[in-house]
């Protein structure tokens, strides 16, 4: 049976704003295809996204609303703190755990678009960090779906497309500034059901975690794979290893990239080096406190004693002011 691609999923993050307005002022007004778009954001407060892009291109521009239909020549942007799915021919919010730290999670809405409606689907990445929504494009493309990239040399953080580019193969890849002339061009054409290969497992069985609509009592029903040794940094909790996707998810159901695993795990020991120096800090003061007092009344070799832990105490705040402040620069060079 032949079908027309009639689907676009856009995932962003870091610079995913630029991006996105790029691409949408370059779609004409008669664009036949529904755009979703999920861009990482924080989970608290408003977003301002979807007028921002009503305002750069012809086509309006809505937040998602559960269980409205997908609507062509639409932009359907994800709401902050829900995931956005694609399920048949309506778009679904959940509140399923997060994956790589991020709810609504790119990776989440091109999986499910990938399920639903097959090779109809162009999954399109745009400017991040990391190596979010790879996964996702996988699944569109195993699926028999298109795949369109932002050039990395033009995003404002290549590691989303250059990811994505080392993963997977592209049908096309340009500026963000041409890529809604390459959408106008590719959406409408005719795909064969014969391209699409059977959804794997797995893919089905995280579909339903992330639409939060896994409702087995079993314990082990968010287990996917074997322990990986790793801990989840959301929840503390077991990781489970999916195997050659290079991904991991827990028994709550957040699930990791390798990369953002990496990265979030940076972060905890960052944050657990904070805590070590305030407790120095503390320690400092109090022994501080302690030789003066000695010294008023006139226990001379106690006064020295504490004054010898506070040196002590003070070269190992020293050092690790000098690690923070080296791991503070890093991470300001690096993006």
């Amino acid at each position: 049976m032949t079908q027309l691609r009639d689907t676009v999923v856009v995932g962003a993050s870091a610079g995913g704003v630029e991006a996105l307005r790029g691409l949408v002022a370059g779609l004409p007004p008669d664009f036949p295809a529904a755009l979703v778009v999920v861009l990482h954001m924080p989970a608290g407060g408003t977003s301002s996204l979807a007028p921002i892009l009503d305002r750069a291109g012809p086509l309006p521009a809505r937040v998602v609303r559960h269980g409205e239909p997908l609507r062509p020549g639409t932009i359907h942007v994800a709401p902050p703190d829900h995931h956005t799915l694609v399920l048949d021919d309506s778009l679904a919010l959940s509140h399923g755990p997060t994956e790589s730290g991020h709810r609504p999670a790119v990776d989440v809405l091109f999986r499910s678009a990938a399920i639903a409606r097959g090779p109809r689907v162009i999954g399109v990445q745009l400017s991040g960090t990391l190596d979010d929504g790879v996964a996702g494009l996988i699944a569109i493309s195993g699926r028999g779906g298109g795949v369109v990239v932002q050039a990395p040399e033009d995003a404002l953080y290549r590691g989303m497309p250059a990811n994505a580019l080392r993963a997977v193969r592209a049908d096309h890849v340009a500026p963000a500034s041409a890529l809604g002339a390459v959408l106008a061009k590719v959406v409408g054409e005719r795909v064969d059901d014969v391209a699409v290969t059977r959804s794997h497992e797995m893919m089905e069985r995280e579909n339903m975690i992330a639409a939060d609509l896994q409702s087995d009592p079993d314990p082990d029903a968010y287990v996917l794979g074997p322990a990986s040794g790793y801990t989840c940094p959301d929840c503390q909790g077991s990781l489970a290893d999916l195997g050659t996707t290079g991904r991991y998810r827990c028994r709550v159901g957040h699930a990791w990239t390798a990369e953002a695993l990496l990265a979030a795990q940076g972060s905890e020991w960052e944050r657990a080096l904070w805590v070590a120096l305030r407790v120095l800090e503390e320690k400092a003061s109090l022994t501080k406190k302690m030789a003066e007092r000695a010294d008023e009344r006139g226990s001379r070799n106690l006064a020295e004693r504490y004054r010898g832990k506070l040196t002590e105490t003070a070269h190992a705040m020293d050092t690790l002011r000098k690690y923070l402040g080296a791991g503070v620069q890093t991470a300001e060079g690096s993006t």
